[in-house]
């Protein structure tokens, strides 16, 4: 809630307060103050009323209805600023995992995430919860398909760098994360599609030193995330 009103992306048409909310509690405190200084008008409603309109299980005592989520063209992703840093999502089902993985790309430094029309989860209340803000700062494309993507992403001279357990290069290895490239993650147990996989330009492991023998999605995009953070800043 509050980076919604932060980053000003989109318009907010109200914020509804429960009555029972403190407004001495710090965050809920700038929440108000934010919707204020953007003159979006603020309701105090009863919880009862709070909690059948939200479409979170935990609301916390305060909601507000937005424009939807704006879409960034791909191409405008492969463009202008900085080497474009993308995280491209292949077929995520679990929302906790997306909002994770959107969170840990948005605090790497990502310009953009590209997610499939289908076949996957989308930016749900709960992905949008897990993703704690994320989604209000981190430019998001909607594409037909993966492998599709992939092809234009490589023409535009980025580079496409898809996660797998059995790659026989290291991902600590990968000296062209300052170059413009896109990190490549796979679903939940089954990991990159075929074809996604066949169009990457390089595959890479995370190195595993335990017993277990694959990590959680979110857990191994954050890794990954995070090494091309960390080559980017020398």
């Amino acid at each position: 809630m509050r980076e919604l009103l932060a980053a000003q992306r989109r318009r907010v048409r109200d914020v509804w307060v429960s009555e029972t909310a403190d407004p001495d509690h710090p965050l809920l405190a700038e929440i108000l103050d934010l919707a204020g200084e953007a003159a979006v008008p603020i309701r105090r409603v009863g919880r009862g009323r709070l909690d059948a309109e939200a479409r979170s299980e935990a609301p916390q005592g305060v909601l507000a209805h937005a424009e939807p989520l704006p879409e960034t063209p791909l191409d405008r992703m492969t463009t202008g600023g900085p080497a474009p840093f993308l995280v491209v999502v292949d077929g995520v089902t679990d929302p906790q995992n997306l909002g994770a993985l959107l969170r840990s790309a948005e605090g790497a430094g990502a310009t953009g995430v590209v997610l499939p029309r289908h076949r996957s989860v989308h930016v749900t209340p709960a992905a949008a919860k897990a993703a704690a803000g994320a989604i209000e700062h981190v430019p998001l494309a909607l594409v037909a398909g993966i492998p599709a993507a992939l092809q234009v992403l490589r023409a535009a001279g980025i580079w496409t760098v898809g996660l797998a357990g059995e790659a026989d290069r290291n991902i600590f290895g990968l000296e062209l994360a300052t170059e413009p490239v896109a990190l490549v993650l796979g679903a939940e147990g089954a990991g990159l599609s075929r074809l996604a996989r066949q169009r990457c330009d390089v595959l890479v492991a995370i190195p595993r030193l335990g017993a277990l023998s694959s990590l959680n999605v979110a857990a191994a995009g954050a890794v990954a995330c995070y090494e091309v953070a960390r080559r980017r800043l020398g």
